[in-house]
């Protein structure tokens, strides 16, 4: 089958407003998180969160784009246009007709939900703006950016919560390895941090009031985060042709479902998921010297994601360098895995690995490398992109160098 590579990245989020800034950010072990700064938020009671600042929409998009672009559209479309810049690809013609996105995200215009039930039930207005279920609809970034670049190929969107970026990725390498594309827009997006978003959120009782300690004991919770990661898959061969560069290869892919339980995570789930993906790859377990994890820092995850990493790997589980970078730019829900894959991607092309901050007491259910609070230098073949969402959808990407 063809090969698959990444010749372009692009992303927005609490670390940084592109990939330099953002891999510079997990270097220096930088966290992201701070106090949530948006209409009512005096009304919750998480008040933290891996907010995007900085990011003057009314600077890049003009008034009839703002009109139908949800915060979580103007995220991708940002990450889109460096990463295509990146990979210096111009679709036109057979490339154009053949090349298509597929990108991943929870709740979609949730910012335009919440702005529009405001409007409605809160000050009594009987009509909203004609263009709110086109930027509110879970499709409508990839809509845009399929637009913005002449995709016309297979184009969709994925939505199965916290793994829906990673879902997205593993549909973009499955047409492109198959030779259905020969080029795939790919990754994900979300922006659920405004009022009704964190609000709903809270229901859950799964966030943490102080800050994300992904493994460590004294751990109690999630912190949401936004923003959007973008890549382009191509054929290496294609790739290879024109002279670009190719900062990794896509090398295997799997997923399965728990098939148990709505919101609590299975250890045989996230297993097969993880085992699969090595399978699909064709590679050893001992191959393997990074994962970053799904670490949302509650008890139920980053227990079962460590016994699930221990059952796979067995001994060689030991000698895993393995960090959770949410504790950084926080959980990006539907995007995370997308921008996840930025820390995959810096471990495998520059030998360089994403700590897990915040970290301050040892867990013995979590008796894994988890790279403690510092970056780390380490030469790695293969790195895997861990994605476990509620509903037991469970997502495993692998990664090695080019």
């Amino acid at each position: 089958m063809p090969r698959v590579v990444i010749t372009g990245a692009g992303t927005v989020n609490a670390l940084g407003h592109d990939v330099p800034d953002t891999l510079e950010a997990m270097r220096e072990g930088r966290c992201g998180i701070g106090a949530l700064d948006f209409q009512d938020v005096d009304r919750l009671s998480i008040k933290i969160g891996g907010q995007v600042r900085g990011f003057e929409a009314e600077g890049r998009y003009n008034r009839q784009q703002m009109s139908l672009y949800d915060r979580f559209t103007q995220f991708t479309l940002a990450a889109a246009k460096e990463a295509v810049a990146q990979s210096g690809l111009t679709f036109t013609g057979e490339l154009a007709a053949k090349s298509g996105v597929v990108l991943g995200t929870a709740g979609g215009g949730v910012s335009t939900w919440d702005a529009n039930y405001r409007s409605v039930y809160e000050e009594g207005k009987n009509r909203v703006h004609p263009f709110v279920v086109p930027k509110l609809m879970n499709n409508a970034a990839a809509s845009h950016v399929s637009m913005e670049y002449n995709l016309k190929g297979p184009s969709f969107t994925v939505s199965t919560a916290c793994a829906s970026s990673n879902h997205a990725m593993a549909q973009a390498f499955q047409m492109v390895r198959s030779g259905m594309a020969p080029a795939m827009v790919t990754g994900g997006s979300e922006s659920m941090l405004c009022f009704g978003g964190v609000k709903a959120w809270e229901g859950l009782r799964v966030m943490s009031k102080d800050a994300c300690r992904p493994f460590s004991a004294n751990r109690n919770g999630m912190v949401q985060g936004e923003g959007a990661g973008v890549f382009v898959f191509e054929e290496y061969e294609h790739a290879r042709t024109r002279g670009a560069e190719i900062l990794c290869e896509v090398v295997g892919f799997a997923m399965s479902s728990d098939a148990a339980d709505i919101v609590m995570p299975s250890k045989n789930g996230a297993a097969r998921a993880i085992s699969g993906a090595l399978a699909d790859a064709g590679i050893a377990a001992d191959q393997v010297g990074y994962i970053n994890a799904h670490g949302t820092g509650t008890a139920a995850n980053d227990k079962t994601e460590c016994a699930a990493v221990a059952d796979v790997f067995g001994p060689h589980a030991d000698r895993l360098m393995i960090s959770s970078t949410k504790s950084m730019h926080g959980h990006l829900i539907g995007g995370t895995g997308a921008v996840e894959l930025l820390a995959c991607i810096m471990a495998v092309r520059d030998g360089v690995i994403a700590p897990t901050i915040g970290y301050e007491e040892p867990d013995p259910e979590c008796a894994l490398d988890v790279v403690p609070n510092e970056a780390r230098e380490a030469s790695v073949e293969v790195a895997l992109s861990n994605a476990f969402a509620f509903g037991g959808m469970n997502a495993v990407i692998a990664l090695r160098a080019v």
